[in-house]
């Protein structure tokens, strides 16, 4: 029987999951939080370490002598030195694919606000504007029909195509930047595009790529002042990909409609963050894959995980 750490827990598992399921494979023990200093002292005697944003690195991993398995609870996983972990021999198993439809669905929800305004007009109906107006209906924004617009998608894997199928729902026209082109003549109005080409025609651009040395700052003053004015940027990928001092000028200045981000540079963000006083800015707090059921999909691949270490084939591994 082997030892399992936990070092993050609350934020998967805030008390509507459960986590008994690990007692089957030896003692366990459930750290809703760990700082920094504290990693090295509750790892050092664990055989599975498992993770979502408490970084190990190699310097903490060199010290976790007996240490047989990470085990992620994100898709992401650089918060984990793979490559030192790969050389101890020590596999790295990620939770791909669990929130593809929530991340999806959260864009939308972004789209929806930029172009309904539902929030500005229940507050402005509560605060008495709809039982003063003199007519039947008003609106406190432009108000923007999706059809026919045209959706920018940086990065077209299972969350940039999710985004494209509801995006053709709405008889949106898709375009789309990738790394790895491919076939997609099944879809209606859909064509690859350059970057500058995705800039300069998108209605709406959404940023589903992963965090590269290529794709840092990518949303960067250069892009931006190739935007149509009028465009909804949306970065639900990662905090990086966006130059934020450039995104809150071209926001604060006009060059662009509104923005919104469900991922930032550091999280949480430092207070002097320039988006969090940006004109026309949305954010929210990481929350896209934090639904109960998201969770409870997350925590189902995380058993399969563990399950196939104990039976001597690791899946999900990333760094082997």
């Amino acid at each position: 029987m082997l030892k399992t750490v936990i070092l993050d827990a609350i934020t998967t598992n805030p008390g509507d999951l459960s986590w008994e399921w690990l007692s089957q494979y030896g003692e366990t023990e459930i750290y809703d939080r760990t700082p920094r200093e504290k990693i090295v002292q509750r790892t050092k005697d664990a055989d599975i370490v498992i993770t979502n944003k408490t970084p190990l690195t190699k310097e903490t991993i060199e010290k976790m002598e007996k240490v047989k398995f990470i085990a992620l609870l994100s898709t992401g996983y650089n918060v984990v030195d793979c490559e030192y972990a790969k050389r101890r021999g020590i596999p790295v198993s990620n939770i791909p694919s669990y929130s593809t439809m929530a991340v999806a669905q959260l864009v939308f929800a972004f789209i929806s606000e930029f172009c309904n305004g539902v929030a500005l007009h229940s507050e402005d109906v509560k605060n008495g504007g709809w039982s003063s107006c003199p007519d039947f209906c008003y609106w406190k924004q432009p108000l923007i029909e999706l059809c026919g617009k045209t959706i920018g998608i940086v990065g077209f894997g299972k969350i940039g195509q999710a985004v494209a199928d509801i995006a053709e729902a709405y008889k949106m026209n898709v375009i789309a930047v990738s790394g790895h082109e491919t076939n997609q003549s099944g879809r209606k109005n859909f064509k690859w595009v350059s970057l500058d080409e995705l800039a300069r025609q998108s209605d709406i651009i959404s940023f589903h790529c992963p965090l590269t040395p290529k794709t840092k700052k990518m949303l960067n003053a250069e892009f931006l002042e190739k935007c149509k004015k009028s465009v909804f940027i949306i970065n639900t990928s990662r905090g990086a990909v966006v130059d934020e001092e450039a995104l809150a000028r071209a926001l604060n200045s006009g060059r662009i409609a509104a923005a919104a981000a469900d991922v930032l540079s550091a999280e949480p963000p430092e207070p002097d963050n320039p988006l969090l006083s940006a004109k026309n800015c949305l954010i929210t707090p990481h929350i896209a894959w934090a639904g109960y059921e998201t969770r409870l999909r997350l925590m189902t691949i995380l058993r399969e995980n563990i399950k196939a270490f104990f039976e001597g084939k690791p899946q999900n591994v990333v760094n082997m």
